[in-house]
């Protein structure tokens, strides 16, 4: 396959590619670039894959401006996906000629135009033409599929596509006049993808904008200059007879608020939408149950308080060195997870429809709160892993799903999942499962409490107590195999040393 990449010629190589190397020959052919048309020596940058299940994403910010020049190694833009935002460089040198999808658009499909680029000396002046083209393109194929499906849904009325034969002759009087043009029930609307995108982020009804393009299509400026109160106003008197069903479907947006409204719309992000369209799907179709457990921390709190002393003392005064060294109440949780899925191998498992699916070793993803939403990388093979490196390597993953950055192989994927709130002052909470995954284990903080002690002169003893839940699928793991795994975790952590053997 690589040799097959290098046999192309230097534009169709790709002046940009992913910084990240995916693995699949579908994400190389993806983020490659199509130089199948080209203007005045220009090429088209198509939208490129990032991962293997990719279908779309959205554009984050572009570095490179029209006319500015850039060289091999030098980012482009950064790219949003579901997860993460990454960067794309480029391989050569080059100029960018034009931005035709912009920055904060969301959820651009995979292969389609996002920008004009060239090399050192082309003339830049047809971007705009190749852009117009790109755009074009673009459109016709989104309709085709549309064209063909729409007979099967308004089936039952044969007569009406007679009907909407002469509708295009009457379309350009209606786009020459002032009056927003008036389309039938189930007409298909000619738009941009640019145009679209637009109308969708401000709530705009495509079917009452006037397009000013070929045919009556619909480009940017005619959603941008789209106004709500008089295309309301103007679509009754241009069509008395016409029931104002459309005007009152439940599908039609409200118009977009005044600048004295007392709240703020924000535009749902793509890693926002993925976690509302997964949780939702795992809670509704997902047989959750719930067993808790109270864990005394006591010798935990003890044993961490002693190794984060050693380690400041080794630190030698460096303080930076003692941080990055400590050893955080979640490291040793995390441990404690894996020996109960060692002791209760069931739990360590997933569900796949036709199998369930028996992990063998404890690849645990840990429930990090980012601005953009929720994500959970992966400690591999904790298992087999010391607190140390357990320590070092959340600290890292956490820092990096902060700022984005993560690598789709560092949270896609494993086999059970951790969820901390107890540095919130969270006492007790029910998380989602993360499917395929069997379980997801919530954490509460932890609080001094009055328990029973025979052995004390009072009867009673103080102790920190910490509350665990564990959420459960029960297509896989039935209830006494969820409080057996629930014992193994408590006796873990009640006895930490005989997992530091």
């Amino acid at each position: 396959m690589l040799a097959a990449v290098r046999r192309l010629p230097t534009r169709a190589s790709g002046l940009v590619s992913p910084r990240i190397v995916a693995a699949s020959s579908n994400v190389v052919r993806a983020a490659a670039f199509s130089t199948s048309s080209r203007v005045e020596a220009l090429s088209k940058f198509n939208m490129p894959a990032m991962s293997p299940t990719m279908t779309e994403g959205g554009i984050a910010a572009w570095k490179k401006q029209p006319g500015e020049s850039f060289s091999a190694g030098e980012v482009l833009l950064e790219i949003e996906t579901d997860k993460a935002t990454m960067d794309v460089e480029a391989q050569e040198d080059g100029i960018m000629a034009k931005i035709i999808v912009g920055d904060g658009s969301k959820a651009v499909p995979v292969n389609s135009p996002i920008a004009i680029i060239g090399e050192e000396g082309d003339d830049i002046s047809g971007a705009d033409a190749l852009a117009a083209e790109a755009e074009k393109d673009a459109s016709q194929t989104k309709s085709e599929p549309k064209e063909e499906s729409k007979p099967e849904a308004p089936e039952p009325p044969k007569s009406e596509p007679k009907k909407e034969e002469p509708v295009p002759a009457s379309q350009p009087a209606a786009s020459s006049s002032g009056s927003a043009p008036v389309r039938n029930e189930g007409e298909r609307v000619i738009a941009t993808p640019v145009a679209r995108r637009i109308a969708q982020e401000k709530g705009i009804p495509l079917s009452k904008v006037k397009g000013t393009g070929p045919e009556g299509r619909i480009i940017k400026a005619d959603v941008e200059a789209y106004q709500p109160e008089a295309a309301g106003a103007a679509a009754p008197a241009t069509s008395p007879s016409a029931p104002s069903k459309s005007a009152a479907a439940p599908s039609a947006p409200a118009p977009a608020p005044s600048s004295s409204a007392d709240y703020e719309d924000t535009p749902v992000s793509s890693m926002r939408r993925v976690i509302a369209s997964r949780l939702t799907e795992s809670k509704q179709q997902l047989p959750h149950y719930y067993v808790s457990i109270d864990v005394e921390m006591d010798k935990v709190l003890q044993l961490r308080a002693a190794f984060n002393a050693a380690s400041e003392a080794k630190a030698g005064g460096d303080k930076q060195l003692a941080k990055q060294a400590k050893l955080s109440v979640g490291d040793f949780i995390t441990k404690a997870a894996s020996v109960a899925l060692r002791e209760v191998p069931e739990v360590n498992a997933a569900w796949y429809g036709d199998f369930i699916r028996s992990y063998k070793k404890a690849d645990i993803s840990i429930a990090v709160a980012t601005p953009t939403g929720l994500i959970t990388p992966i400690v591999r093979d904790v298992g087999g892993t010391g607190l140390a490196s357990i320590s070092a390597q959340t600290k890292a993953l956490a820092a990096r799903a902060r700022d984005g950055k993560l690598k789709p192989e560092e949270y896609q994927g494993g086999s059970f999942t951790i969820s901390n709130m107890g540095m919130f002052g969270i006492t007790h909470f029910t998380a989602i499962i993360n499917p395929p995954q069997a379980c997801i284990l919530a954490i509460g903080g932890t609080d001094t409490r009055i328990v029973p002690d025979d052995s004390s002169e009072q009867g009673w003893r103080k102790a920190n107590v910490m509350q665990a839940t564990i959420s459960a699928d029960h297509r896989i793991v039935d209830g006494a195999t969820a409080a057996r795994w629930m014992k193994a975790f408590k006796d873990a952590l009640e006895n930490p040393l005989s997992f530091m053997l």
